[in-house]
């Protein structure tokens, strides 16, 4: 990949009436920048980090290059494809096949679960039993089903219910399944049970239902999903866009209804203030509020403030290419007995990606920013990754030549029973206070959307400051269908005018059950733990489908 240009801290030179400061380097900050050349506007960009592409950046070490999560390209929204293959050519792209499975006990089952597949692998015994279990559970099913883990079990019983369902999800999410929605059970697993399952098994013609297929390929940029925010940078910088680096912004100067400008801290010192006409944001919206300046009344930062997020780590492995035995994009781990949720195989999302003889393997945790896992020395984190991989059948200890490890804050926005009515606080004060600060993109809208919905409200905002057109960008969402399913998604017109959608399938979740398994609770950041709690024999009982 080229090396980006020397990056000043200067703003971009601007003609016309606009003078725009972008917030963040990620697909939304960066989507925005190159769809403002367009139009003929540069823009400034600032960027915390030192590698443009956040969630969705292409991590470098040594060498390597490895994904944070999973990023499939596969899109329903025709523009978003035409802009990825404007930004890199066809020949960079790759189609990759589809395939991720859930591995337990030494065997993989197909994802999402079939029940006929899952009681073949488990073999005649525990198959009998899981039968068993489930016909107790008919019998006597669970009195509540209002929870994930009630509604789960009427339909599988206990004994498929707890090797498919609860672990895995546990780990993404940090709480009980017990005190998570049914209703969100509903959306995963739409009508199927073990009961329907194994008729339509005995049964096929006269008892099959439609079922929706999954995509079966996708495509993949060679070099991984950060080559198209690399590319991007460098082909926004070359019209005349400024990208500033390691650059943290700190407060957004307002004034009689519109934000005049943005004032960032460099981290090697010094602070720039930089004039705008125009905010676009894909910084935390929480974080967006609590830098106005002068201060938002203390009901909107208290909003801002309340917003939880979980956070994120890989702990990528380097071993021999012959010692991977699955073809996978990823697989996921039910097993209890290891902290990991998820297994990423980067040679089989692109062998660029890999050196010859050899593969990468990426173990994923979700954890809580400041718990005793983030703030694991990395030594540490990379021993118990090994152990866990040794454990789990799929690779010896003594095999992995390398490890590196990746920390991603704020991953993924926690959907709680007050989070509508805060982001609700939050857009009712920018659209009265300074409507000209655009929030976009996945963290900058406290919304689970993919990268394509996030680059799309990053295109839909710049035809709104360009052209006037008045899109809300608020009703850019995803439907449960739509995750990796050929079902078209409903059009923003058929849904009501300010509606919620979550942007991706995630569970609402109690705020008492978040804080009550959150270290810190509710008072703030979680605070760090014993690591010597963290043994990877003692298995979780609370820790899941993040792609990004």
């Amino acid at each position: 990949m080229p090396e980006p240009e020397a990056a000043t801290t200067e703003p971009a030179t601007t003609t016309g009436e606009h003078d725009v400061v972008v917030i963040g380097a990620g697909p939304a900050g960066l989507t925005a920048a190159f769809q403002l050349h367009k139009h003929d506007v540069s823009s400034t960009i600032l960027e915390a980090d030192d590698m443009v592409g956040g969630i969705s950046r292409t991590a470098q070490r040594d060498g390597w290059r490895f994904d944070i999560g999973g990023h499939r390209f596969f899109t329903k929204v025709q523009p978003v494809e035409d802009l990825w293959h404007e930004i890199l050519p066809d020949e960079d792209f790759l189609m990759r096949p589809r395939k991720s499975r859930i591995f337990y006990q030494g065997k993989y089952f197909d994802y999402p679960i079939k029940a006929t597949n899952a009681l073949r692998n488990l073999g005649p015994i525990e198959a009998v039993r899981c039968v068993g279990s489930y016909v107790a559970a008919r019998i006597r099913p669970p009195k509540d089903q209002t929870n994930y883990e009630g509604w789960l079990v009427a339909r599988f019983g206990w004994r498929l219910y707890r090797t498919f369902f609860k672990t895995y999800t546990e780990k993404l999410w940090g709480v009980p399944v017990s005190e998570m929605p049914a209703d969100w059970a509903a959306q995963r697993v739409k009508g199927l049970s073990l009961g329907n399952a194994i008729v339509n098994a005995l049964m096929p013609k006269r008892n099959q239902k439609e079922i929706t297929s999954l995509i079966e390929e996708f495509q993949y940029p060679k070099h991984g999903p950060g080559m198209m925010w690399e590319v991007c940078r460098d082909k926004v910088i070359a019209k005349g866009s400024t990208v500033v680096m390691e650059t943290s912004v700190t407060k957004i100067h307002h004034v009689d209804g519109k934000a005049t400008s943005v004032v960032a801290e460099h981290r090697g010192g010094g602070t720039t203030e930089y004039p705008c006409t125009e905010v676009i944001s894909s910084m935390p919206i929480s974080h967006l509020l609590e830098a106005m300046d002068p201060p938002v009344p203390d009901d909107v930062r208290a909003a801002a403030g309340d917003l939880r997020y979980r956070d994120y780590l890989i702990v990528a492995l380097v071993l021999p290419e012959s010692s991977v035995d699955f073809d996978d994009n990823w697989i996921y781990i039910h097993d209890p007995k290891v902290r990991t949720m998820r297994i990423q195989n980067f040679g089989s999302w692109s062998p660029y990606m890999v050196k010859e003889g050899r593969n990468t393997l990426g173990l994923e945790y979700t954890v809580w920013e400041g718990d005793e896992e983030w703030n694991a020395a990395d030594d540490w984190l990379i021993e118990r990754a090994k152990k866990e991989l040794e454990h789990l059948g799929l690779a010896r200890a003594s095999v992995i030549t390398e490890g590196y490890v990746v920390r991603q804050a704020k991953a993924y926005p926690i959907y709680d029973d007050r989070y509508r009515a805060n982001v609700d606080v939050l857009r009712a004060w920018l659209a009265e206070h300074v409507p000209n600060v655009h929030p976009v993109g996945r963290n900058g809208m406290f919304r689970y959307n993919n990268q394509d919905h996030s680059m799309f409200t990053a295109m839909l905002t710049v035809e709104n400051i360009a052209t006037g057109t008045t899109h809300d960008v608020w009703e850019v969402n995803v439907e449960e269908e739509y995750h990796e399913e050929s079902a078209k998604p409903a059009a923003p017109a058929e849904r009501a005018p300010g509606s919620h959608g979550t942007g991706r399938d995630a569970p609402v979740i109690s705020r008492e059950v978040i804080d009550a398994h959150r270290p810190g609770g509710s008072d703030g950041p979680a605070k760090p733990g014993d690591l010597g709690a963290l043994d990877h024999d003692a298995g979780t009982e609370i820790a899941g489908d993040p792609e990004a």
